[in-house]
């Protein structure tokens, strides 16, 4: 059985995206590629059918992070067959509870730096997009340390289906 994670950001070329990349390249360093899909999704059509950023795939690929993606916008029907939806920010959180058609839907959306243990009490990852080089950069680094947390909450979900 998949596990599904869907990221969600605003338009989906710039936060999610990178967290995208970074979490599947976890997951895949885990050895639980087969088992963990990973994508990612924003919650406005703006940049629909357009690539990430280049500013965030300049970081990424920087960083070993590679990254084939097309921006889309998040389908409240999709919580279905999620397993976690995973926030950028607060807004984005809230937003995406008030699209759950059922309360189970909802309690699927999680902020990402709250699986960041040394996230104080700002858990937004700030967006990027109008800053420069060292925003995106600043971004990647949330994304990473919160990535850990969040494959050891995975694993474990996994674990307790395997079980």
């Amino acid at each position: 059985m998949t596990y599904r994670v869907c990221f969600v950001c605003t338009g989906n070329i710039c936060r999610s995206p990178i967290a995208e990349a970074v979490f599947r390249a976890r997951v895949a360093e885990a050895g639980l590629d087969g088992l963990v899909e990973v994508d990612s999704a924003g919650t406005g059509d703006w940049h629909e059918g357009e690539g990430a950023d280049p500013r965030a795939l300049s970081v990424l690929e920087e960083h070993g992070y590679p990254l084939d993606h097309t921006a889309r916008m998040f389908d409240p029907s999709w919580f279905a067959r999620l397993d976690l939806v995973i926030a950028l920010d607060a807004g984005h959180l809230k937003a995406l509870r008030r699209l759950a058609p059922i309360g189970e839907d909802a309690q699927k959306v999680r902020l990402l730096r709250s699986y960041d243990p040394s996230a104080q009490s700002d858990l937004d990852v700030p967006d990027p997009y109008y800053g420069g080089r060292g925003d995106f950069e600043e971004c990647l680094e949330m994304v990473e340390a919160a990535s850990n947390g969040l494959l050891a909450a995975v694993s474990e979900d996994l674990e307790g289906r395997v079980s």
